[in-house]
């Protein structure tokens, strides 16, 4: 029964060795001519004017959310889909339902202008 991990446990073995010794072999043969231009932080050509930690709009975060929701709607219309067969009418109707309730939830947050973007 272990006998069938032996190739797993040989590809991680190879994997380590490999990125350990690419790594030695870069910081030992790669160049090392530090200057202050170099060691700056590189922010789209332009010096960093503010600091990284700023506020975002909370519409921001209302649309990632949104995202996600209808995102995992997607999630479960594909296995759904695979098993309709087994599932039969009552498949059809749970997954109506389901699809209503989001649906609903869609309309609330479009009339509530969430999708909206200045």
């Amino acid at each position: 029964m272990l006998g069938e991990y032996i190739p797993i446990a040989f590809f991680l073995v190879i994997a380590t060795l490999l990125g350990t010794v690419l790594l030695i072999a870069g910081r030992l043969l790669g160049p090392r001519r530090p200057a202050a231009d170099k060691q700056a932080p590189y922010e789209c050509g332009f010096e960093a004017f503010e600091d990284a930690r700023m506020k975002f709009d909370v519409r921001y975060y209302l649309l990632a959310i949104l995202f996600i929701i209808f995102d995992l709607e997607v999630a479960f219309l594909f296995p759904w889909a695979v098993v309709l067969d087994e599932l039969g009418m009552a498949g059809i109707w749970a997954m109506a339902i389901f699809l209503f309730i989001l649906e609903l939830g869609f309309a609330y947050v479009w009339k509530k202008g969430a999708l909206e973007w200045e």
